[in-house]
């Protein structure tokens, strides 16, 4: 008999963790760096944003298509891969001496997360049965998303300062070592949706389609809604993902069986996604233009500053596993979104003349709480019930919506900020902007805790109080097997 894999879950956490962590990271750690970038290599205003978008636009757009991928195909091939495409493309962008260079290093990082990313929420689902084991391992997945974010603006303010911006890029290949090194020691290379052949055309389809709508939320963030091409981009994007529905009605190993899709607790949680990484993502952005643009934080202070929001996540995961295990994931989704709403409405107050503790640190602790919450219970909700060989598919459909969020919200929001905000650049302008930004992003958590209300399957406080489901969910049958 193997030996059970509950003997490698250390290792396996620990995958878990790195590779969930260093995704989250790169969504933020060029933040404060970007004016440093655009000094060294001439960007501009167009340039600046594809730092960012050619890093979102492959990651949304192959989000489901890598879920699918980690299931047929062997797990460690795959995790390795995928890491050492996402070292060479930090090696790239850091020694980039045109923009094009950086911008196609962070392009080829965006591909490498597109597997990452569902990936390590497969492992939390293959690797751990439902009951307390999972949520631990879900908090330790909602966790490294969080802080990794979090943490990406620290670092990211701490080398531009102290080093140079190339470091933001370069310090990738650390963690990914640190991942590498756990992928060795706790996955195995087995294959969880052996014999199924991969949908390559519902696969093209569906990252055309989602790429299109992200193109038009780019396109509408930098043009507005009205011009021509953004209404083409809108309207490629509807029509891929329609011919992509009528494909995997016909197919025989459809890349997302449509059936698949009537699961309350998975399009529950999608949704509930969708709407807190709108506010999370846009959150990040003007907390941090609130630091250094109204208060006149320098970027080593502003990185410094996350570190509360760091706190609260550790926080709100430890009062998510203790609620969910007693009363299953809606009710963290619940509080969790509102706690969120109430931090960033906090911080809408946020103005020139606001201290640290009242407009920095009270708001980023009511915040984080709430999100590092919300993360947990929104694994646990997606995930439940999932098969095994299903398990990437699942995450690749929670993160695609979380993208799409993403993108969707930042590209919103900054608008609205740009309409209060107008021509002026006094501080008391912009903060005018950022505050009517920050309260609409409130408003977006808000809804998403209403939108709790539609997982049911999911909240049943049995999956999650159990101690001995082992014994139901282990490979060997046998809990005591050594």
């Amino acid at each position: 008999m193997s030996e059970p894999l509950v003997t490698h879950r250390g290792a396996t956490s620990a995958v878990v963790f790195s590779t969930m962590f260093l995704v989250s990271l790169d969504l933020s750690i060029v933040n404060v760096a970007l004016p440093a970038m655009d000094a060294a290599l001439d960007l501009g205003p167009t340039g600046l944003a594809w730092v960012i978008n050619a890093f979102l636009l492959p990651y949304a757009g192959l989000l489901l298509l890598g879920g699918r991928l980690a299931d047929l195909v062997g797990r460690r091939t795959l995790l390795l891969g995928s890491l050492g495409v996402f070292a060479a493309a930090s090696l790239l962008g850091g020694a980039a001496q045109d923009g094009w260079q950086l911008i196609a290093g962070r392009g080829l990082q965006g591909v490498a997360a597109a597997v990452l990313t569902p990936m390590s929420l497969a492992l939390v689902t293959s690797e751990f049965e439902e009951g307390a084991a999972r949520t631990k391992a879900m908090a330790i997945w909602g966790g490294a998303g969080a802080a990794g974010g979090a943490l990406g603006v620290v670092l990211s303010g701490l080398l531009t300062d102290h080093m140079n911006w190339r470091w933001v890029m370069w310090v990738n290949v650390v963690f990914v070592v640190v991942a590498m090194a756990a992928v060795l020691r706790g996955v195995d290379n087995r294959v969880a949706a052996g014999g199924r052949r991969l949908d390559i055309i519902g696969g093209l389809l569906v990252t055309a389609g989602v790429a299109a709508l992200v193109m038009g939320v780019i396109e509408t963030g930098e043009h507005g809604g009205g011009v021509p091409r953004v209404f083409g981009w809108f309207g490629a994007g509807v029509a891929a993902l329609l011919v992509f529905v009528v494909v995997e009605a016909r197919v025989v190993d459809p890349l997302v069986p449509l059936g698949f899709l009537r699961r309350r607790s998975l399009i529950g949680a999608s949704v509930f996604g969708f709407l807190l990484t709108s506010a999370q993502i846009a959150s990040f952005f003007f907390v941090s233009q609130i630091m250094q643009r109204v208060l006149g934080y320098s970027p080593t202070e502003t990185g410094l500053s996350f570190l509360p929001f760091c706190v609260g996540i550790m926080i709100g995961l430890r009062a998510a596993q203790v609620v969910a295990r007693d009363h299953g994931p809606r009710p963290v989704l619940l509080a969790g979104g509102l706690l969120g709403a109430a931090g960033l409405f906090w911080f809408g107050f946020t103005g020139p003349t606001s201290g640290f503790v009242t407009g920095i640190l009270m708001p980023s602790l009511v915040a984080s709480i709430g999100v590092g919450a919300s993360m947990v219970a929104m694994g646990l909700a997606a995930t439940s019930g999932v098969p095994v060989e299903q398990a990437g598919l699942a995450s690749g459909i929670l993160s695609s919506a979380r993208q799409l969020g993403g993108a969707l919200g930042l590209a919103v929001l900054v608008t609205v900020a740009g309409s209060v905000t107008g021509a002026g650049s006094t501080r008391e302008a912009l903060s005018d902007g950022f505050a009517m930004a920050l309260w609409v992003a409130a408003g977006l958590l808000a809804v998403a805790a209403v939108a709790a209300a539609l997982i049911a399957g999911a909240s049943r406080p049995e999956l999650f109080t159990s101690d001995d489901a082992l014994s139901r969910f282990s490979p060997a049958g046998d809990s005591t097997s050594e």
